[in-house]
């Protein structure tokens, strides 16, 4: 059961990943929502990764550290 959370949660931040790259709906009600979902975890994880990255890679170390506990659990 956890699994599952873990694996739709995984899916949530590429889908906000995804709709980053979309300008047209980057506003819209639903796309808030998941940015906010997503941003659970993303956002304190930019606090710590240097301002000037060509590219944010806090859903990719996210995403590394929830597929790390999924392995150990």
């Amino acid at each position: 059961m956890i699994r599952a959370i873990i694996n739709l949660y995984i899916l949530i931040i590429i889908l906000d990943v995804i709709l980053s790259y979309l300008p047209e709906v980057r506003y819209k009600i639903w796309a808030r929502r998941i940015n906010q979902l997503a941003g659970f975890t993303t956002n304190p994880i930019r606090k710590y990764l240097p301002p000037d990255l060509p590219f944010d890679f806090s859903p990719v170390i996210v995403i590394v550290v929830l597929k790390l506990v999924i392995l150990l659990w």
